[in-house]
C-alpha cells in the first residue's frame, strides 16, 4: 500500500471513532447525570440538552480556526493536538461527580474537536481534483458513520461496562487512534504559500468565501442537511414506541437512526465517483431532492418496518451531500486555505447539530411528533429549490464568460 492509500485508511479510522466519541453518549447522558445526585425530571432533561450541544457550539467557533493553523503550521501536529485533547477529555469524564464538571468536559472536547475539517484537509491537498469526489466520500463515511453509529456503540459499551467505563474504554480506543495517526500518517510537504494567500486574515478569507454564491451555497446546505437529519433524533424513540413495544423503544429508537448511518455508509463513496464524473453541483442536487423524497413519507408510517426502511433510504440520499460539498470546496478554495475554508464548512454542520434537536423539539411539542418531518421536508426541498437557481445563475455566468 502506497503512503497516499495509507494516510487514507488511518485517517478514515481516526475519523470515525473521533465522530462516535461526540454522539456516543446520547443514549445514557440523562442517565449519568441521575448518578450525581437527586434532580428533577426537567433539571436532567435541561441539562441533558446543553451537556450534549455545547460540544457542538464550541466546535462551530473553533473549527476555522483549526483549520487555519494546520494551513500555517502543517496539518498532522494539529491532529495530534486535538486527537489527545479530545481522549483526555473523555477519560476525565469518567471520573465526573457534578453536572458542572461534566459540561466543563464537554464544551472542552468542543474546543479541541478540530481533528476532523483538519483531516480532511490534509487528505484533500494529497488528492487530484479529478478525483475528489472519491477520495473525500471515502474518508466522509468515516466520520458520518461515526457520528451515527456512537449513540450504539455508546449504549452497548454502557449496558456491559456501566457509564465510567465507557468513557475510559472510549479515550483509550481515540488515544491508539491517535499514536496510529502519529506513527502512521506521512503529511505531503505544503506547497509554498504566495504572498497574497500568507498575508489574509480570518476577514480576508471570510471575504473570499463571500465572494463565491455558489461556496455560501454549499455551507448552508450542509446546515440544512445537517439541521434536517438531526431535527427527529430527540423525538425518533418516542415516535418508534407508537409502532412498537415501549419497552424497546430506546433500542429501536436507536436502530432506527443508525440505520441511516448504513445507507450513508453505502453510498458516500459510489455518490462522490459520479459527482467526479458529472459534476459534484448536479449530484448534490440530486440527492437534496431524494432526501427530501425519502423523508416526508416517515411522517406517514404504520409499521416499523416502513420506517426502517425510508431511513436507510434517506440515509442513501444524504450520503452524496457531504463529499460533494466537500470536493466542491476542494475545486473552489485555493489549496493554500484548504483547512480554513473546510473548517467554516464544518462550523455550519456543527451548528445544523445544536439546530436540528432545538428545532425538532419545539416543533414536536407544538404540532406533534409528524410536524418533524413536514419542517424538515420543507427545509431540504427549498434548499433544492434555491440551490437549483442559484446553479443556473452560475452556469449562466460562466457561458456569459466563456463567450466573452
Amino acid at each position: 500500500m502506497n503512503q497516499v492509500n495509507k494516510n487514507l485508511v488511518v485517517m478514515w479510522a481516526a475519523n470515525f471513532f473521533i465522530a462516535a466519541s461526540a454522539t456516543m453518549v446520547l443514549p445514557f447522558l440523562a442517565l449519568y447525570l441521575d448518578t450525581f445526585g437527586t434532580y428533577s425530571d426537567a433539571f436532567v432533561q435541561r441539562w441533558a440538552g446543553f451537556i450534549f450541544g455545547i460540544t457542538f457550539l464550541i466546535a462551530f467557533f473553533v473549527s476555522p480556526l483549526w483549520g487555519r493553523f494546520g494551513d500555517r503550521f502543517g496539518r498532522k501536529p494539529i491532529l495530534v493536538m486535538t486527537g489527545f485533547g479530545v481522549a483526555v477529555s473523555l477519560f476525565l469524564m469518567g471520573y465526573v461527580s457534578s453536572v458542572w464538571e461534566l459540561f466543563l468536559l464537554r464544551a472542552f472536547m468542543g474546543l479541541v474537536t478540530g481533528f476532523i475539517p483538519t483531516s480532511m484537509a490534509l487528505i484533500s491537498a494529497q488528492t487530484a481534483r479529478e478525483e475528489a469526489g472519491k477520495v473525500l466520500g471515502t474518508l466522509q463515511m468515516g466520520t458520518v458513520s461515526g457520528s451515527l453509529f456512537g449513540p450504539v456503540i455508546g449504549g452497548l459499551l454502557a449496558d456491559s461496562v456501566g457509564f465510567s467505563y465507557t468513557f475510559i474504554i472510549t479515550s483509550i480506543v481515540i488515544a491508539c487512534a491517535t499514536l496510529l495517526v502519529l506513527g502512521g500518517v506521512q503529511e505531503q510537504k505544503a506547497p509554498e504559500k504566495s504572498a497574497k494567500y500568507e498575508s489574509m486574515s480570518m476577514l480576508d478569507v471570510i471575504k473570499l468565501i463571500l465572494r463565491s454564491r455558489m461556496l455560501v451555497m454549499v455551507m448552508v446546505l450542509s446546515f440544512a442537511v445537517q439541521t434536517a437529519n438531526f431535527s427527529i433524533q430527540p423525538q425518533l424513540a418516542l415516535y418508534v414506541s407508537m409502532f412498537a413495544d415501549p419497552a424497546n423503544a430506546a433500542l429501536l429508537g436507536g436502530l432506527a437512526f443508525s440505520v441511516t448511518g448504513l445507507g450513508n455508509l453505502l453510498a458516500s463513496r459510489i455518490w462522490g465517483i459520479q459527482g467526479d464524473k458529472f459534476g459534484h453541483d448536479k449530484i448534490l442536487l440530486i440527492c437534496l431532492i431524494g432526501a427530501a423524497v425519502t423523508f416526508l413519507p416517515q411522517a406517514f408510517i404504520t409499521d416499523l418496518w416502513q420506517l426502517i426502511v425510508l431511513r436507510f433510504l434517506f440515509g442513501i440520499a444524504i450520503g452524496g451531500i457531504i463529499p460533494c460539498v466537500t470536493a466542491y470546496i476542494r475545486q473552489a478554495a485555493p489549496l493554500e486555505l484548504q483547512g480554513e475554508v473546510l473548517g467554516y464548512n464544518q462550523s455550519f454542520r456543527f451548528l445544523g447539530n445544536v439546530a436540528g434537536p432545538v428545532i425538532g423539539g419545539l416543533a414536536a411539542g407544538a404540532f406533534g411528533i409528524t410536524s418533524v418531518f413536514y419542517l424538515s421536508t420543507g427545509l431540504m426541498g427549498g434548499m433544492a429549490v434555491l440551490f437549483y437557481v442559484m446553479y443556473i445563475v452560475d452556469q449562466s455566468k460562466r457561458r456569459r464568460r466563456h463567450a466573452s
